[in-house]
């Protein structure tokens, strides 16, 4: 029997780190054609191991270090202080309608369900935050919309809310003299830290992606997060290569990295978010075992 369990726990373990491989090998692949010079990439295709070694398309980027370097700026004060945001509304949203005692709580939850099905539309989206709280051109022009509350994620929030916190914790808080908020602080949320760490790491990813609010909001380069400042650099190169510009700028415009710049470019806006996924995924695994039930 002990045979059959051993050799049952090698299959696995051989079917995982062949699936990691599988996961990993897209950003071996992306980090290889990055380095690699552009005629060989055009020649050859892509390669696992650069077949002629270039930083070309690094050397490009480095001539706009300073704005790449204040976007990344951007980008980590809108992700941490978007995400925080976030995970405070959508807990305090979500416990109400978690609790059976709430009034009008069907009613409450339909509305929130129904912004799943149905949006207004991108111009009434641009009027009313440009128009109504003139977000256009300031820094919240990427927290706020489309951001801080997800209806999908309030609604997981309540299902774990209801469905992992047991209502017998509650009413021993209650008990004891805790108020609502003495409860929600100090007994849901630190049972709740599982759906805490994964809403967090979504919203993380999604704010550290996010490029659709800065193209529709923002018209001041100083304010663009580093997706949508890697994205202008990546125009203007393309723009430069196809311009004609005179025999003596030719030879200049020619050896822009239109390929590789595209491949370190990613390279830029997903080495942070790899950096921080296993602290994530520690803190994950930590929420699960402090955030179990203890029978």
């Amino acid at each position: 029997m002990q045979t059959k369990e051993r050799t049952y726990q090698w299959l696995m373990n051989v079917i995982m780190a062949g699936l990691a491989c599988i996961c990993v090998l897209p950003f071996i692949l992306l980090f290889s054609a990055s380095l690699t010079s552009q005629d060989a990439i055009i020649a050859n295709g892509f390669t696992f191991i650069p077949t002629v070694f270039s930083t070309d398309a690094y050397v490009y980027l480095w001539n706009d270090a300073a704005k790449i370097a204040r976007a990344y700026g951007v980008t980590v004060f809108v992700t941490v202080v978007g995400t925080a945001a976030s995970l405070i509304i959508t807990t305090l949203l979500a416990y109400p309608l978690s609790r059976k005692d709430l009034p009008l709580r069907n009613v409450l939850a339909f509305f929130i369900f129904f912004t799943l099905l149905f949006n207004g539309g991108l111009v009434p989206l641009y009027l009313v935050y440009t128009k109504l709280f003139e977000l256009k051109n300031t820094i919240w022009a990427l927290i706020v919309p489309i951001g801080l509350t997800n209806a999908f994620f309030v609604m997981i929030t309540r299902t774990f809310f209801q469905t992992t916190i047991p209502g017998e914790v509650v009413e021993s808080g209650k008990i004891d003299g805790a108020g609502e908020l003495k409860i929600f602080v100090s007994i849901v949320l630190p049972l709740s830290l599982p759906i805490l760490a994964t809403v967090g790491l979504f919203q993380t990813i999604h704010y550290w992606n996010d490029w659709f609010n800065g193209l529709i909001f923002l018209t001041d380069s100083k304010l663009f997060s580093i997706q949508n400042m890697l994205n202008r650099i990546l125009l203007d190169a393309q723009f430069l290569s196809t311009m004609d510009f005179g025999a003596v700028q030719d030879n200049m415009t020619a050896t822009i990295p239109t390929q590789t710049i595209r491949f370190a470019i990613a390279v830029i806006g997903v080495v942070p978010i790899l950096l921080i996924y296993p602290f994530f995924q520690s803190f994950f695994v930590k929420g699960l075992t402090v955030g179990a039930v203890k029978g």
